[in-house]
């Protein structure tokens, strides 16, 4: 191919940024130099135009059955009305049929829902839009989702987390087709910050779901986020909630879909990121302030949640660094 042949697929009710964020990256890396260049193709069934809302419609430009193979990437986008195009019979014969054809095989937030019904997520790790992440997990057992990473590459096929991660997946795959220098020229050139790896959570204190509604785990939680270096094992979490250990689990697992024991370590691994990024304390004093322990004890739960050590976070995530790469 003399181009990339980038196919970007799409249908009523999709997300505009899911689509515009790949698009302008893309084009801006045609500008600047990707050699072969990227050929951006928006296609939708009978190339029907895409209501994004009472705003803005968008006009693809090509119809999807009428395109063929072999394609570089294939990308579906998200967006609200992608329940719907999962259970479109069309939509999925094509995004199946393409997909064999492809490369590589991406998705952008609830695009993942498409991906899953054509079968083209069984047995893969997935990443989805953390608000629909468990609802997605429950619907396809047979895929394996993990709604932490902004985005995830298993084999050929790269899900990413939700709306503006496109973004981050975009100029990952920039990256991967030319190198870090125009993936940075990129960066630089839509005024965003060099691409967040992968594994970095897409939770933080700006997209956190809100407090559980259930009073008692709410107090619980309360307790666990304020006092990390103190004991926080499931028994004493029990008494102070005045509850048996079963009945706290329970409840944990009803309203945060996760085990008490569970979400004390990812409190704690987050709450040691943010001091990564914030403070210049030695690895060991992060560790004994989040009650992660010792040095060694913060790099394992690191390298288990993030697939990083705390170290490579701090040299690439902290505010310095990140001002270095503006």
């Amino acid at each position: 191919m003399d181009a990339r042949d980038f196919v970007i697929v799409g249908y009523d009710a999709a997300e505009l940024l899911d689509i515009a964020c790949v698009v302008a990256a893309l084009e801006c890396a045609n500008w600047y130099g990707a050699a072969p260049y990227y050929k951006v193709r928006l296609a939708t069934p009978g190339a029907r135009p895409i209501d994004c809302g009472p705003t803005v419609t968008l006009q693809p430009g090509e119809i999807l059955e009428r395109i063929t193979g072999p394609i570089d990437t294939l990308l579906v986008s998200g967006g609200s009305g992608s329940q719907d195009a999962a259970g479109n019979r069309l939509i999925l014969g094509h995004v199946r049929r393409l997909a064999a054809e492809s490369r590589r095989v991406a998705s952008v937030c609830t695009g993942t829902w498409i991906l899953a019904a054509a079968g083209i997520l069984d047995g893969r790790r997935t990443t989805t839009h953390w608000r629909w992440a468990a609802e997605l997990a429950a619907a396809h057992p047979e895929v394996r989702v993990d709604a932490d990473p902004i985005f995830i590459r298993d084999g050929n096929v790269y899900t990413s987390a939700g709306v503006t991660s496109a973004l981050d997946l975009t100029l990952a795959l920039i990256e991967e087709d030319n190198g870090p220098e125009l993936a940075r020229v990129v960066a630089r050139q839509l005024v965003t910050y060099l691409q967040r790896p992968g594994n970095q959570a897409q939770m933080s204190v700006f997209t956190a779901p809100p407090p559980p509604s259930d009073g008692l785990v709410r107090k619980v939680v309360d307790h666990i986020t304020a006092h990390l270096s103190a004991d926080l094992a499931v028994a004493t979490l029990a008494a102070h909630a005045g509850v048996s250990e079963r009945h706290l689990t329970r409840l944990f697992l009803r309203h945060l879909g996760q085990p008490p024991g569970r979400f004390v370590r990812q409190a704690r691994v987050e709450a040691a990121a943010h001091l990564l990024t914030s403070t210049t304390l030695p690895m060991a004093a992060v560790a004994g302030r989040c009650g992660l322990g010792t040095a060694e004890s913060l790099r394992q739960a690191f390298l288990d949640r993030y697939g990083v050590s705390p170290s490579h976070y701090r040299r690439t995530q902290s505010r310095a660094a990140l001002q270095q790469a503006e």
